[in-house]
């Protein structure tokens, strides 16, 4: 179904004002319980995943593919149309991805559903960039995790940014909050050994904690592990790196000091799942 939008403040497009402001825009979201699925192969993924849509915004050169996209949904839906100078106003940066589209948001999983079959879990915390949490997501994925966990205040994985940079894998991989961070107890319960990244002196190096994993699963042993990836700057909590079973660092060269947060949990990811398969990367 589509509509001809002509006049910024259609109150049809409120879903898709006020982009520009990331305040603005998760309060909004949380609010009428949606995200924003932007490009193409981002929508075709939330569909894949069961997501529903409810309005789609683009221009009329991406129309016919956005019919290929939708297939029947195409004919119920609303589906906006604007020239490009007015979707740039209206979105703050040039659609060139072909279309965005407002999703119902999925109601998340419970902790125990999530951590249920999983051997290798990723935790967030406290990440404030969408992009980070985007691409850590998106390495979690690529790695062979199986799910991620956030806490309560780590930036929302369904954040526009952050779908886009995960390239749709976080409706694939399996992710919830953990509400009562940094109570990490129904992890342990689970059997989880709980590892996180740190500078600090006592941690043990990535390698040699990557050796141990896989002399357990050698020995016929089946561990789990939950790494956690720290906030940007500033690293874990004390109360998270106190509640850690193992602090873990990633060997430097050429002065480097640290890794940016998303490539330092590629790195670990990596290193923990080949662990995991008996056989640990060479570093």
């Amino acid at each position: 179904m589509l509509i001809s939008i002509t006049d910024l403040s259609d109150p049809r497009i409120r879903d898709f004002t006020q982009l520009k402001d990331v305040n603005l825009r998760k309060s909004f979201e949380a609010e009428h319980g949606l995200y924003l699925a932007e490009s193409f192969s981002v929508i075709e993924r939330a569909l894949a995943a069961g997501h529903r849509p409810r309005s789609v915004l683009t221009n009329r050169h991406w129309i016919g593919r956005l019919h290929d996209v939708l297939g029947v949904d195409a004919a119920k839906l609303p589906i906006f149309v604007a020239d490009e100078q007015l979707l740039t106003k209206l979105t703050g940066f040039r659609m060139h991805r072909g279309a965005i589209a407002a999703m119902e948001r999925p109601v998340l999983p419970s902790l125990q559903e999530v951590l249920k079959g999983s051997r290798a879990v990723l935790i967030l915390e406290d990440l404030v960039d969408h992009t980070n949490v985007g691409a850590a997501i998106r390495s979690a994925a690529a790695m062979g995790f199986d799910a991620v966990l956030t806490s309560p205040n780590c930036a929302d994985p369904l954040y526009r940014r952050a779908v886009r940079v995960s390239m749709g894998t976080v409706f694939s991989l399996p992710w919830t909050r953990i509400d009562a961070w940094p109570d990490i107890s129904c992890l342990k319960e689970k059997g989880f050994m709980v590892a996180g990244l740190a500078l600090s002196p006592t941690a043990v190096l990535l390698p040699d904690f990557c050796a141990s994993l896989s002399t357990k699963v050698q020995a016929g042993e089946n561990p789990k592990v939950a790494l956690v990836l720290g906030t940007e700057g500033p690293g874990m909590t004390k109360r998270a790196l106190n509640s850690c079973d193992y602090l873990v660092k990633i060997p430097l060269s050429h002065g480097v000091d640290s890794l940016n947060v998303a490539a330092a949990g590629a790195v670990a990811c990596y290193g923990v799942i080949q662990a995991l398969k008996g056989t640990p990367a060479r570093q």
